[in-house]
């Protein structure tokens, strides 16, 4: 597959809201045997973060902004159920996002995407208030919360969700992960805000979820050290 040519040819059926040849082009690349996995990382989630930047810079009209996020959001759902089901790793995620159409879409992209690899997901969407997810955190007890958003807005908001996660003592073992466009575009404020660790795309946080399988005993660990010292 030309990534980048067909990045660009899937585009332009996007913003036009051309539905044939869109569905027509995808289709295609599941024929040729491209795993329905590799379409939703490699094309999908490149594509929604192009109309969502083009947008966000008045690059892109409303009407083409809403042409291609409702063919990609059918696309998404529908290449969830080509993906293959990986064996259950025993790991639980909440995922979160900002309240804007393109922010729901990547959250959902991604929540797929973590249950295909094991995970057992729990999305919510967007417009969740904190103490309601805190409460969730402290009844589902998850090895990961992660929280989607591409807006400025979003992020102080998220600071004020960690702060009183840390504040309060919930679930000391919980990751916290933070990935979307105001990360991207401002490097180190994941860690400013007290993330325990921040992902640029799909492929990225499932990459680092792997690596950092150990961090839900390794943070007990800690808590307990403190607790000890403190006694």
């Amino acid at each position: 597959m030309n990534l980048e040519a067909t990045l660009e040819q899937l585009f332009g059926h996007l913003v036009s809201g051309n539905r044939t040849a869109a569905f027509t082009l995808v289709n295609e690349l599941y024929d040729s045997g491209i795993p329905a996995e590799t379409v939703s990382r490699e094309l999908f989630w490149p594509a929604l973060d192009m109309v969502h930047n083009l947008h966000r810079n008045d690059q892109l009209t409303m009407l083409a902004h809403n042409y291609a996020t409702r063919l990609l959001r059918m696309m998404v759902d529908q290449a969830q159920a080509r993906y293959t089901q990986k064996a259950r790793r025993n790991r639980s995620v909440c995922l979160f996002c900002g309240p804007n159409e393109p922010e729901e879409l990547a959250g959902q992209l991604i929540a797929d995407l973590c249950e295909a690899d094991g995970y057992t997901v729990k999305f919510a969407g967007g417009g969740v208030a904190n103490d309601e997810i805190l409460a969730e955190v402290g009844q589902c007890v998850p090895d990961v919360l992660l929280m989607f958003a591409s807006s400025n807005r979003d992020a102080p908001n998220i600071r004020l969700l960690i702060d009183t996660i840390r504040e309060v003592a919930a679930c000391p073992s919980m990751q916290i992960v933070v990935g979307g466009g105001i990360f991207n575009r401002a490097p180190g404020l994941a860690e400013e805000i007290g993330a325990d660790m921040s992902a640029s795309s799909p492929s990225d946080l499932l990459d680092k979820l792997v690596s950092h399988k150990d961090v839900r005993s390794a943070k007990a660990r800690i808590v307990k050290n403190r607790s000890r010292a403190a006694a």
